[in-house]
Order: structure tokens, then C-alpha cells, then sequence
């Protein structure tokens, strides 16, 4: 993959089944070694030639989720390249629809083996139970509904990718234009704002166009699977053993009852600071006392190295797994027209390497972006000795945590970035943005909640749930005459087109960050050495063991948020 920003990866370990020298994007290259699979399934007659055929199965599925990460990464990295589009649409198209039919195959193999019983539970219980599911859930005619959602969602990506303004005779981005929203002048901040969000709205149709047919696809999936709605589907698929979509929405409750008087506070506060009557959407980045915006760097090279200085000081281990990744080129991190938009880690599974993306445009919330995401990156790393692929990887409400606390455990060497005062008001913004996501995400969860239980919604309705929720969640900012642009805020949120409820696990693993935040502050060594250790276990453990392994309680409830909230409230009044 000739677009790549990097190229001849260092190979972990060295293939025993799948050959060297392979076309991973050629079916019929592929399919005898799912052949050869099938044919040594009954052939392994001993526990240890049992466990090995599952070993080789895993290598195989690591080779070729590497090379669809690689498609997936030239592609986001170049939307506006054909020849990257063309060899991810093949791979999603014509290689993708072959494999989950002989994967759902080999998960039969594996149940029906004689073997099976005989694993250790302390070792396979895990994977015995998520092979399990996968058998459940598996149903061979929603193959090519799977493939249009992917292209679906790869139109999304292209839209949103292709989008630009005009800004004082110069073509720009929208995450390029997002630098204005934290200028102390209110008229340019107004100015660039309706620019932005104007520019979305002409798109209005085309987003909603694009949400239609994926509501439709993915209950049509349901439906197929022998579910009453996408929703209780989507939990399955996604392996919610621990938790169910009631507790989702007590966890939306909790939210409404210990976060938002919290947020109502602070937008309080700030409407007071700036002196204005009421509280404009563009008044919700800039410093509340009109400083000048935090400008933590001048490039990417800069974030690099200041990144590189503060896991430096939090840990050798960390210090050395981003050193690695700078040294191979696994960041692309700077923003650029054709650029998909957001920020994501992906871990090339057969490499065992983490490979960060980002569109970081000079602000704080790059630093927060760089340090979650590697966050990400040293959970890959902290498991690529794993030799079970299945748990080189865990649940994403513990990935997160990975992510979330790496932002928190960071935050007192932000001096890195700037002077004392302002790694204190860099500090303030984090927090003062964490308890805005809460209720952001139970905003755009409890919306995907409505989305699929009312299937046959109209535009109309959909509008109606969306600002219900707004309502209740949105506080006391001033929309008047933006009517119809915050009735489609959700147009700009990717999961809900990409990746459907993959967004509460933001909230759930927050909880846990706070908790290894809090325990850092009692002792920061301890909460460390707990944090990493459980990065370390992948995911071979249930969630709630994950969590504490970690130092936290996997406990989204208020007794849960209460404290925390009331622990970054206090913190905010000594950052104030």
C-alpha cells in the first residue's frame, strides 16, 4: 500500500501457517488456508494440536485484519485518492463477505470440538463465551446487508471529508476552522461558526439520506437475526454481557441528576465571565476571561516531541512504546484537505504495532487527542506478547479507560505545552470538558436507543427525539435563530453513522478513568502500576475484572458519579 505513512513494519512473530509470501487481498489465495483449517479441525486429537489449530486460525485472522487496517488507513489518510478508495471498497467488497461465513464456520468447528470442554476455563473462558456469540448472532443473509453498511458508511467519510469553506479567500477545512471558536473576538468567532455549521446544513439532506438507508440495513439485520429491533441486536453484537440497555438509560438518568447541575453551573459561570446576556453556541470554546487561545504548538513535530517529554516523565515503559511508534512512522497526525475526519488508533494485529491518525490543527484539544489516543496505542502495545489474537484486543468500555485515564494521569505535565498558568487553565478546559461530554454522550446514546426501536420513524420524528434530547441535556445555551442547525447537531457525530452504540463505552469508561484518576492523586505509583496492569491483561478477563485489575469498580450508577463529580467539581474550584 503505496500510500501508507509507513512502510516495512517489523514482524513480531513469524508466520508458522499463513504463507509468507501471499496476496491477502486475492480470495483465492486465501480460501485453502480456510480449507486447510476446516480439514485439521477433526484431525486434532490432542488438546495441545487443538490449541494450536487455534492458534493458526488466530495468525490467519491477524494477517488479514492487518491488511484490511492497512486499506481502512491509506484510505482516511487519502479520501481523495481513487486508488486508495478502489483497494479498500475491494477489501470490504469481495474479501470481507468471504470471510465472516468461514469464520462463522470455524466458530462452529471450535464448539463442536471434542476438546472444547477440556481447555482450561481460566485461559479459554473468555474466548469460549464471545465464540459463542458469534455463533448466536451469525446469519449468512445479513453478509451483503454488512457490506452495504460499510459503503455507506464510506460515503459518510467522503462527505464529511470533502467538506470546505470560504475563509478570507482561502479554502479551509472544517476542523481547520475550529482554531477561531476559541478567539476572543466574539464577531469572528460568530462569523466562523455560522460558516462552519451553515456549510453542514447545506448537506442536511445528504446526511439524512445516508442515516435512512442505514436504519433500514441494519434493522432489516435484526430482523434476520431473529430481534424485535436493532437496538437489542446491536447489544449482542457488540458482547454487552455485563451490562443491558436499561442500565444504559439509569446511566443517562445519572447523568441528568449529578452531571447537568454541574454543566448548568459552569455555563453559568461563563456566561457571567464573558458579559453577555446569553449563552451563544459560539461562546462555548473560547477562554471565559478573553485570553488569547491556548496554543500548546506551532506543528505537529512540536506535539510530537512534548508528547514524547511527558510519557518520558510519567514511565520508561510508555516513554519507550511511543518512541517506537514515532521512530516507525505510525503517526499521521496533522490535518489536510482530503483527510477523514477525527482521530483513531488501529492496531496492526500481525505487526502488533499501534498506528495513531489524527487532524491536529495547533489547540488544546489536539494535546487531549494525542494523549487518549495513545492511550490506545500502549494498550496495544501492553499486549503483544498475547498469543491468542482474540485477546490482543479488549471490550471498548475498557479501551477507553486505556485512553480517558492516559488524558487524566497526563494533565500535571502539561507544563510541557505551556507556562504554569496556562498548563493550569489547559488543566481547567480538560475537566470543564469532561463534564460536558457526559451528557453529550448520553445525548447521542440515548438518541441511537430511539433511532432503532422506532424503525419507521420519519425525518420529522427523528428531528422531535433528537431535540427532546437536547433539551434535556443541551443546559442553558442560546439557540435562538439556529433552530433548524441544532435540530441536526447529530449530522457531525460519525458513530451514529460508522460505528452504531459505540459511544456510551465513552461514559462507562470515564467512570473508570476518573477512578484511576482518583487513585493517582492518593498515590500515583500504585494507580500506575494498577492502570498498567490492567492494559496488560487485553481482553482475557470479563469486563468487571478488567476494571479491577485496573483500581476501579465497573459501577456506572450514581453511587458511582456522585463522588466523581464531586471530585472534579473541587478540582475546578482550585483551577479557577
Amino acid at each position: 500500500m503505496s500510500l501508507l505513512p509507513f512502510a516495512g513494519l517489523p514482524v513480531h512473530t513469524p508466520r508458522r501457517f499463513v504463507p509468507a509470501q501471499i496476496d491477502l487481498g486475492e480470495w483465492s489465495q486465501i480460501a485453502p488456508l480456510y480449507d486447510a483449517l476446516a480439514a485439521r479441525a477433526p484431525q486434532a486429537t490432542t488438546l495441545a494440536a487443538f490449541e494450536q489449530w487455534i492458534l493458526d486460525g488466530g495468525e490467519l485472522a491477524a494477517a488479514l485484519d492487518e491488511e484490511g487496517a492497512k486499506r481502512y488507513i491509506a484510505m482516511t489518510c487519502h479520501t481523495d485518492s481513487p486508488e486508495a478508495e478502489a483497494a479498500y471498497l475491494h477489501f470490504v467488497e469481495k474479501i470481507e463477505p468471504e470471510l465472516k461465513p468461514r469464520r462463522f464456520a470455524l466458530a462452529q468447528l471450535f464448539l463442536a470440538h471434542p476438546f472444547r470442554a477440556q481447555l482450561p476455563k481460566d485461559r479459554y473462558g473468555v474466548l469460549d463465551r464471545d465464540t459463542a456469540l458469534t455463533v448466536k448472532t451469525f446469519r449468512p443473509e445479513n453478509v451483503a446487508l454488512e457490506t452495504e453498511d460499510s459503503k455507506l458508511g464510506n460515503e459518510y467519510n467522503k462527505l464529511v471529508g470533502s467538506l470546505t469553506v470560504k475563509f478570507r479567500d482561502e479554502e479551509k477545512t472544517l476542523p481547520a476552522m475550529g482554531r477561531y471558536q476559541e478567539e476572543p473576538d466574539r464577531a469572528l468567532r460568530e462569523e466562523t461558526w455560522k460558516l462552519v455549521a451553515e456549510r453542514r446544513l447545506t448537506e442536511a439532506d445528504k446526511f439524512d439520506d445516508l442515516m435512512d438507508g442505514l436504519v433500514k440495513l441494519r434493522h432489516q439485520m435484526a430482523l434476520n437475526a431473529g430481534f424485535a429491533n436493532y437496538r437489542d441486536f446491536a447489544f449482542k453484537l457488540r458482547g454487552r454481557f455485563d451490562y443491558t440497555p436499561a442500565d444504559c438509560e439509569r446511566f443517562h438518568d445519572s447523568i441528568a441528576t449529578e452531571v447537568m447541575p454541574v454543566l448548568r453551573d459552569l455555563q453559568a459561570r461563563r456566561r457571567e465571565q464573558l458579559g453577555v446576556d446569553s449563552l451563544r453556541p459560539w461562546d462555548l470554546g473560547v477562554d471565559a476571561l478573553n485570553r488569547p487561545p491556548l496554543k500548546p504548538f506551532t506543528d505537529t513535530a512540536e506535539m510530537e516531541r512534548g508528547s514524547q517529554v511527558i510519557f518520558d516523565r510519567l514511565d520508561p515503559e510508555l516513554a519507550r512504546g511511543f518512541a517506537t511508534m514515532r521512530d516507525l512512522r505510525l503517526l499521521d497526525l496533522a490535518n489536510r484537505k482530503g483527510k477523514a475526519p477525527g482521530g483513531y488508533q488501529s492496531t496492526l494485529t500481525e505487526s502488533r504495532l499501534p498506528f495513531i491518525f489524527m487532524n491536529a490543527v495547533g489547540l488544546q484539544r489536539d494535546v487531549e487527542t494525542i494523549l487518549h489516543e495513545a492511550g490506545h496505542a500502549f494498550h496495544a502495545l501492553a499486549t503483544r506478547n498475547e498469543d491468542l489474537y482474540a485477546y490482543r484486543g479488549a471490550p471498548i468500555e475498557f479501551c477507553e479507560v486505556a485512553s480517558m485515564a492516559m488524558e487524566l494521569l497526563a494533565a500535571p505535565h502539561l507544563d510541557v505545552f505551556y507556562p504554569e498558568a496556562e498548563a493550569k487553565r489547559a488543566r481547567r478546559v480538560h475537566l470543564e470538558g469532561i463534564v460536558g461530554v457526559f451528557p453529550w454522550i448520553a445525548t447521542v446514546d440515548a438518541f441511537q436507543h430511539w433511532l432503532y426501536t422506532h424503525p419507521e420513524h420519519t425525518r420529522l420524528e427523528r428531528r422531535a427525539a433528537w431535540l427532546a434530547l437536547m433539551d434535556r441535556f443541551g443546559g442553558t445555551v442560546d439557540w435562538t435563530g439556529f433552530e433548524s442547525i441544532r435540530a441536526n447537531l447529530w449530522h457531525r457525530q460519525l458513530h451514529i453513522f460508522l460505528y452504531p452504540f459505540y459511544y456510551v463505552e465513552y461514559g462507562i469508561a470515564q467512570l473508570g478513568a476518573l477512578q484511576v484518576w482518583a487513585n493517582s492523586r492518593r498515590d500515583q505509583p500504585q494507580a500506575l502500576a494498577a492502570y498498567k496492569a490492567g492494559l496488560a491483561l487485553g481482553g482475557s478477563r470479563p469486563l468487571p475484572e478488567l476494571f479491577a485489575a485496573a483500581g476501579c469498580r465497573f459501577d456506572f450508577s450514581s453511587a458511582t458519579l456522585r463522588p466523581l463529580t464531586e471530585l472534579v467539581r473541587a478540582e475546578l474550584a482550585q483551577l479557577a
